[in-house]
């Protein structure tokens, strides 16, 4: 055995630089893996962080019919460093000092105590499930133009059903598989707006991107279309136990994610709002495919649909491996019964899988526009929780080891979560009095659920264990100045 002195861990450390030190944040104990299961790499991890954001530009034409090209060009700008930035390196952060399955779940549990984070868990596995359910309805919605039968009734019921069970049996198959689908995936994806870049540069007139009549803008359909389309950046957090080297991968994945997703949105809106005359009420969902044909034909037009529909399915099965990954770490956590922790004989959660699958069945009979704001809200919340733990692990335990850290002190730190705080009020207080009330209804049931499975597991009805093999969150945040052996 050694003595290592790990002080030099405290250096502040840029965006896609990191520590050269093991994983000690919270405890020397390591984290339970299955030894024979291969690890997800750099590339396939920056895919799934693209996939579990944005997928590409589908979904952001209510964005140009809400306010108009300017403002939508504007927010796609803009509003990354309002909250992309901040909440890629608050999970960048926290997802290298935890870096096990369940991401913000155990921050939370740490700062907060197991109460909030179960509530953190129970809120953002649902806002996953709810966003989920948006991925049949966007992929219905890219080919009803050409198979009109999918528009409605029985035809489009059956289309959700068997594109959830394909998709689901991916998820079961295994994380790797699913990482380098999604790269293959995106790559596809990308493709047709490259081309149709090219073809539409000539065509372009600059004066159209500077439309805009701000006493004609939707701001609740602008803000939640921005807000759904840039956020989720934490959600890759809960499959942190599963990545290969988290402490030096995590970091580097979410920077080259960042800019793939930005430039992903706003080439394609320059190019679509600058080479066609606008008409806003047109630019809804799958109105690209129909600027694909104005201008390159009926061939572009298919290669966009077909791009929806494989960015479609790449949203799906990461987010379901988020959503599944995030019950199997809370579940080796205590915090839910012992089978949610039960894995496949491909390493992946089976029955989170199935929780999760069956969610997005009985949800997607919702539209794009109340699904968006459901899980909009009910994702406000939990980052709320997210935000409190961050700043409160700074100022709690300031010395603890964190492999990657933001290069600020605690004021900083606060400073930076005061610009998305106020986007999170404004978002809450533009939210319809339906959506409000369910998600309410929704909040409620979490607050009560929590005590009633403690009073399952000390009945003994069913039942709960913890790890052995993960740290304590509780009694041993250990700081970045004292002794290892090893």
């Amino acid at each position: 055995m050694k003595l290592r002195n790990t002080a030099n861990r405290q250096a502040s450390i840029a965006m896609g630089q990191y520590s050269g030190d093991e994983y000690v944040s919270v405890g020397e104990v390591p984290l339970p893996r299955a030894d024979n299961l291969k690890r997800v790499s750099v590339l396939p991890l920056v895919f799934l962080i693209f996939y579990e954001v944005s997928g590409g530009p589908f979904g952001v034409e209510d964005a140009v019919g809400a306010a108009g090209p300017l403002l939508a060009l504007l927010g796609f700008l803009v509003f990354p460093f309002i909250w992309s930035v901040p909440e890629a390196l608050i999970t960048a952060e926290m997802g290298t000092m935890f870096p096990e399955n369940g991401g913000y779940v155990v921050w939370v549990s740490a700062a907060l105590g197991p109460y909030w984070g179960f509530q953190q868990g129970w809120m953002k596995w649902l806002s996953g499930v709810i966003d989920n359910a948006l991925y049949p309805v966007l992929f219905l919605d890219y080919w009803k133009s050409a198979i009109p039968a999918l528009g409605g009734g029985l035809p489009r019921v059956l289309a959700v059903l068997a594109l959830t069970i394909v998709l689901t049996y991916m998820n079961y198959r295994g994380l790797a598989i699913v990482g380098w689908l999604a790269v293959l995936l995106g790559i596809f994806s990308i493709l047709p707006f490259v081309v149709m870049g090219l073809v539409g540069i000539p065509k372009l007139k600059p004066s159209r991107w500077l439309e805009v009549n701000l006493h004609d803008v939707d701001w609740n359909l602008y803000l939640n279309t921005l807000f759904w389309n840039l956020n989720y950046w934490d959600s890759i957090s809960t499959l942190a136990g599963e990545v290969d080297n988290p402490k030096r991968t995590l970091p580097k994945a979410l920077l080259y994610a960042l800019i793939l997703v930005v430039l992903g949105y706003f080439f394609p809106l320059l190019i679509g709002t600058g080479a066609v005359p606008v008409n806003r009420e047109l630019w809804t969902d799958g109105y690209f495919s129909d600027i694909a044909k104005i201008l390159g034909g009926v061939w572009l037009r298919w290669w966009i649909q077909g791009a929806a529909a494989m960015s479609n399915m790449g949203m799906f099965v990461a987010e379901m491996s988020s959503d599944s990954f995030q019950l199997l770490g809370m579940a080796e956590r205590g915090m839910l019964p012992e089978f949610f922790a039960k894995r496949s004989r491909y390493g992946t959660p089976l029955i989170g899988i199935l929780f999760s699958a069956s969610g997005v069945l009985l949800l997607s009979w919702l539209s794009f526009q109340e699904i968006v704001a459901a899980e909009n809200f009910l994702y406000c919340f939990g980052m709320i929780l997210e935000f409190m733990a961050f700043v409160w692990l700074r100022i709690k335990h300031p010395a603890a080891s964190r492999p990657y850290k933001i290069p600020m002190g605690t004021v900083g730190a606060i400073l930076m979560c005061i610009p998305p705080t106020i986007l999170i009020c404004a978002v809450l207080a533009l939210s319809t009095l339906k959506v409000f009330l369910v998600s309410m209804v929704a909040v409620v049931i979490g607050l009560v659920m929590q005590p009633s499975l403690k009073y399952v597991e000390r009945k003994r009805w069913i039942k709960f264990s913890t790890s052995s093999d993960l740290p304590d969150l509780h009694g041993n945040i250990r700081n970045s100045n004292d002794p290892l052996i090893d």
